[in-house]
């Protein structure tokens, strides 16, 4: 009797002895200790559709699929004779608005001040020799030795040449004072009008060339030399290599103890040996169940948080889908507000 209440005992302790164990190592993920978190995710790449800020046909695709290209580089051209036109043209009209503000600007040559001055005098002596004409004929008339007629056509040629003398003498106040304040305003606002059509002609031959955003690999070249593109067309898609993340998540038990920036590491079985350095970049606000790709019998049922770490990757050694494992210290510093993230540098950084 002793002995079955001894066994009783015994199998009662193993049975608690089990269940603590159970509950210590499924209910840390991967029965990971408390200084870090160790989860399981896969590599994924941002990628970009680049398209032209134009509408015209392609001339040039300088880039195949898989090339490696770096920020800046030149990926593709659109033909651009019509453009180059209208650049030229824009370009010649703010050269005769240039010149048409420097003459009202400068004002009147000197040699056009004399010109008027000599045109005052002349019609001065046209006026004095049509007013004596008149005189003499006046004495003439009351003489009886002229017709009235000649007196008549002597004060019309006194006349005209008072009003050339009127019109001269105000040539002349024009041409000392030069053109008006408004005239030369007036140029001014065409001049940046021309230069500002310029500058959008300018812009849009820029346009016509298709330039690397960042650091990456040609994953897709969808159109070819001939197709017509807008600028909702895209022509290549870029996968932007370093760095990339990696998608995984986290049980909500740990979500205290996670801040954006904190530092990771990343390994692969492609490379056991190597060790990539990160940092959490995104929390999820809301949680999610665990998705299949990731799960084990024992995560079905449970709700987790997607984590983005992002990884540098120099080497271009992380590809699309590979599968990651990350690893996180929890004894570390929490970044403090505004501390930024580690850039990654190397061969291929963007």
């Amino acid at each position: 009797m002793k002995r079955k209440k001894a066994l009783r005992l015994v199998v009662v302790l193993l049975l608690l002895a089990v269940s603590a164990g159970g509950w210590w190592y499924f209910g840390k993920p991967d029965g990971q200790d408390s200084t870090r978190l160790v989860l399981y995710g896969n590599v994924d790449i941002r990628e970009v559709d680049l398209a032209f800020n134009n509408s015209e046909h392609i001339d040039q695709l300088l880039v195949q699929e898989g090339d490696r290209v770096s920020k800046g580089q030149l990926l593709a051209t659109l033909h651009r004779e019509r453009v180059q036109a209208e650049a030229a043209a824009a370009e010649a009209r703010v050269a005769a608005r240039k010149a048409a503000l420097a003459r009202l600007v400068t004002g009147s040559r000197p040699e056009e001040v004399r010109q008027a001055r000599a045109n005052v005098a002349a019609a001065r002596a046209r006026l004095d020799d049509a007013q004596v004409t008149y005189d003499r004929m006046l004495t003439l008339l009351k003489d009886k030795v002229v017709p009235q007629q000649q007196l008549d056509d002597a004060r019309a040629s006194l006349n005209t040449a008072r009003a050339d003398h009127d019109v001269a003498q105000e040539s002349l106040t024009l041409a000392v004072e030069g053109p008006r304040q408004e005239d030369i305003e007036e140029a001014r606002a065409l001049l940046k009008a021309d230069e500002a059509q310029w500058l959008l002609t300018r812009e849009v031959l820029k346009d016509t060339e298709l330039f690397a955003p960042a650091a990456g690999i040609i994953r897709n070249r969808i159109l070819e030399p001939g197709d017509m593109v807008t600028p909702q067309t895209p022509v290549l898609t870029l996968a932007m290599i370093n760095p990339v993340w990696v998608r995984t998540y986290s049980p909500e038990s740990y979500l205290g103890k996670l801040q954006p920036g904190m530092l990771a590491e990343v390994s692969t079985d492609s490379y056991p040996e190597k060790r990539y350095p990160g940092w959490i970049g995104y929390i999820s606000p809301t949680a999610e169940f665990t998705p299949k790709n990731v799960e084990t019998p024992e995560l079905r049922t449970r709700l987790v948080y997607q984590v983005r770490i992002y990884v540098c990757n120099p080497q271009g050694e992380l590809r699309l889908g590979m599968p990651a494992t990350v690893t996180i210290p929890l004894d570390q510093a929490t970044p403090g507000p505004g501390q930024t993230t580690p850039d990654c540098a190397g061969p291929g950084a963007g």
